[in-house]
């Protein structure tokens, strides 16, 4: 297992943060069901959004690869011309692109690594049940195989396990001979991540109206038009660095969109709420180190923040209460309970409830070892703590940044943070 050895030391800089994955994404799926060529710029090219385009070269499209930018051309739909696709541990890969596989009506094969064999997907299932969808699966994990063609009309869908599934079908529908309609029957949680999808989908010339977040209507009949854009810096990446900074001596996030549709974009507000200092201008985001408190944290709309704002919380006075942050324990790992035993390990204060944390601040952690069970945001969350610890902390698995962020400890590196080169093997 590689790890690094990280000595304690408050970072300071200016780092420009990744393209957003989660719009790069959205970009190359709507680039690949467009008619000719798009231009994608800024794009970062980690394990997951490799993924992604591999899956929609599987897919019948073309990819160009150049050192920040990817050139797609499409033909309009999608045709199956590899029927296995390897979605690697990417989520958002396996979710967007079983609607638009299914819009082929061929045979295709689904399958995944680590975790994502384990990650649900109910409400597909549900779906294809009731809509005459072949598929098969082992106890519901992967590989997926799905052999049938989705069809327009009324899809019914839970708003609270994972907005991915909506997203997927938003993907698919437009390209329809008829009108569809996707009915939430529950609260929509992480709606961002739905805005997302929508405004991209926007830019390739589809619409979709977006009834409330509780029903959304496609019309039929329509088609991705190639264009041209650029990603925008990711705030969920930027998210480690702010805190960082807080924690630390001053660090300014450049590339981001101050008026992104990204949910993670509450990092700001959070790291004010708890009494930080936030300055932001331009394309710049700038955190400075201050002393913060104890807050109530609603994790509902952006659950990718909970590990690094633990850590924040972990280093504040008083308790801070992070809720609603249960769809947690289906991501790369169980994350609620790696960052609580993780942190704990190294002098933490947590405890564990059924749907969050409660946090008990500390003026320091002590170091020692801890792993990142193999997930990104919690070794770059880990990265954050060591910061502010007494002793060196040893990082378990440190490689698995490479999934959202394979430049992350050449930048902490970059921002003052001293590393064991010994130990780094292939993490950077």
């Amino acid at each position: 297992m590689d790890k690094v050895t990280v000595k304690p030391s408050r970072l300071k800089g200016s780092v420009r943060v990744p393209s957003s994955k989660s719009i790069s994404h959205r970009a190359v799926i709507c680039a690949g069901l467009s008619q000719g060529t798009s231009r994608i710029g800024n794009i970062n090219f980690s394990q997951d959004i490799d993924a992604t385009i591999d899956a929609m070269k599987s897919l019948g499209v073309k990819a160009v690869k150049g050192q920040l930018t990817v050139e797609i051309t499409g033909s309009g739909k999608p045709d199956v011309i590899n029927g296995d696709i390897d979605c690697f541990e990417s989520g958002s890969t396996l979710r967007f692109l079983i609607p638009v596989a299914a819009l082929t009506g061929k045979k295709v094969v689904f399958s995944g690594r680590g975790e994502l064999v384990n990650r649900p997907l109910g409400p597909y299932y549900s779906i294809f049940d009731e809509k005459g969808i072949g598929y098969s699966a082992v106890d519901g994990k992967l590989p997926l195989t799905i052999e049938g063609k989705l069809t327009p009309g009324e899809y019914r869908l839970r708003g609270d396990v994972s907005s991915q599934f909506i997203s997927g079908l938003l993907f698919a529908l437009p390209l329809l001979e008829g009108d569809s309609r996707i009915v939430i029957t529950s609260e929509l949680e992480s709606k961002g991540y739905v805005d997302l999808t929508v405004d991209m989908l926007k830019r390739f010339s589809v619409d979709v109206d977006n009834l409330g977040y509780r029903e959304f209507r496609i019309k039929g009949n329509q088609s991705y038009k190639a264009m041209d854009c650029s990603v925008e810096g990711d705030f969920s990446q930027a998210a480690f660095w702010l805190v960082a900074g807080t924690l630390g001596a001053d660090i300014e996030c450049l590339g981001l969109n101050l008026d992104s549709l990204q949910g993670d974009r509450a990092i700001m507000e959070i790291i004010e709420n708890m009494g930080g200092t936030i300055l932001a201008s331009g394309d710049s985001v700038r955190a400075l180190p201050s002393a913060t408190k104890g807050i109530t944290f609603d994790a509902s709309e952006c659950p990718d923040l909970v590990p690094v704002v633990t850590v924040l919380a972990s280093l504040s006075e008083g308790t801070t209460r992070i809720i609603n942050a249960s769809r947690l324990r289906i991501k790369e790992c169980d994350r609620l309970k790696a960052i609580c035993t993780e942190l704990n390990k190294i002098g933490a204060d947590i405890e564990e409830m059924e749907d969050g944390l409660v946090i008990r601040g500390k003026e320091q952690l002590k170091g020692g070892t801890a792993r990142s069970w193999g997930d990104h945001r919690i070794a770059m969350s880990l990265a954050v703590a060591s910061t502010r610890c007494s002793g060196p902390l040893v990082i378990e698995d440190s490689s698995s940044v490479r999934k959202s962020y394979p430049e992350f400890w050449n930048h902490f590196k970059m921002l003052g943070g001293m590393l064991d080169e010994r130990n780094m093997g292939q993490e950077s």
